[in-house]
């Protein structure tokens, strides 16, 4: 079974087949690319803005997109306490001898 592509994949493709076409543009209205590593340079940023994670949505361990809070949400980060915070309450932690 083929695997799927990423988004970043995707459109680094098309930024590529953009370039050898000759239709590859630095900017909205620039002149055209005419070196490779510009186009691969425009292709990795191109690429990251791809994978962002849009506003109000959040990326699960295993990669799932999901809309909602993060699951790093919880009742201690609701309460605003840090880990300093926590650790005055029960003490320093013992030393290892």
């Amino acid at each position: 079974m083929a695997s799927k592509k990423r988004g970043s994949a995707k459109k680094a493709a098309k930024v590529m087949h953009e370039f050898k076409a000759g239709s590859l543009h630095s900017g909205k209205n620039g002149p055209i690319v005419k070196s490779r590593k510009q186009a691969i340079a425009i292709a990795i940023s191109e690429g990251k803005q791809a994978t962002k994670t849009p506003k109000g949505y959040h990326r699960m361990p295993n990669g799932k997109l999901m809309k909602g809070e993060s699951h790093k949400e919880g009742p201690r980060h609701e309460r605003g306490e840090s880990k300093a915070e926590k650790r005055a309450e029960y003490g320093p932690k013992p030393k290892k001898k």
